[in-house]
């Protein structure tokens, strides 16, 4: 039996709870570095709209690729001037999301990265949405060779990826990390189906906000899925993957 059976309705995200208790495991809410949020104000209003709902990490993602060489350093020092700023109960953790692409060769040779979860033994990585890199699998192979286990953001995304690309990449061990929005179509009709067919496998691993702004935040919370045993899986994903 499902968790609402007397209403056949599909919940909406905040209807559901489905983020109470969750990890977000992908955001770019670290303020000034990236694509992302641009003003302190906003990143710390994010944060306590996200407590809201119930979550209670924030893993603070910021791209490092060639169009953001983000320093680690500097992303430490911004990462501290946040967490001083921010006055709630949300944990704030900082890693980064890693485009597979020469900057990345260039860390991975150094071993100069900002790995997500508390054991620190494993990166958020990507491609373009449209190609994959032309050596994605001896990179990921490298990565692994590295001590790290790599998690691929938003597989759900990658226009480029089949059914058997994603199998391809499960038996590498690849952990894949899904952005909730997702799942009520943010990304269009492909990425919802995809990520429906990913959460009927069990392939889902982590889940993620990937959130850019916050008026994405809150304007999204409030829609459905398109059917309920979606909502239910990816809040069984999030209620089971609070620590790596």
């Amino acid at each position: 039996m499902g968790i609402w059976p007397f209403t056949s309705k599909v919940p909406s995200i905040r209807e559901a709870a489905m983020l109470a208790g969750t990890t977000d495991w992908h955001s770019h809410i670290l303020p000034g570095v990236d694509d992302g949020f641009k003003e302190m104000e906003e990143s710390l209003n994010a944060l306590h709209e996200l407590e809201k709902l119930g979550v209670k990490d924030v893993w603070l993602t910021p791209h490092v690729m060639e169009d953001y060489p983000n320093e680690t350093a500097d992303l430490r020092k911004r990462f501290e001037e946040l967490n001083l700023a921010f006055r709630g109960d949300l944990r704030l953790h900082l890693a980064s999301e890693n485009m597979l692409d020469a900057l990345f060769e260039d860390r991975l040779d150094a071993n100069d990265f900002l790995p997500l979860g508390e054991a620190g033994n494993h990166l958020l990585v990507e491609t373009s949405y449209y190609n994959p890199p032309m050596n994605m699998i001896p990179l990921l192979e490298k990565v692994k060779a590295k001590g790290y286990f790599p998690v691929l953001a938003h597989p759900e995304r990658y226009q480029y990826m089949d059914e058997k690309d994603y199998e391809r990449l499960k038996e590498l061990g690849v952990l894949f990390q899904a952005n909730y929005f997702s799942l009520i179509g943010a990304y269009g009709n492909t990425a919802q189906k995809k990520l429906e067919w990913m959460l009927g496998k069990g392939m889902i691993d982590l889940m993620g906000s990937d959130l850019h702004k916050l008026r994405v935040l809150t304007n999204l919370v409030d829609r459905s899925p398109r059917k309920r045993k979606h909502l239910e899986a990816m809040k069984a994903v999030g209620a089971r993957s609070n620590h790596l």
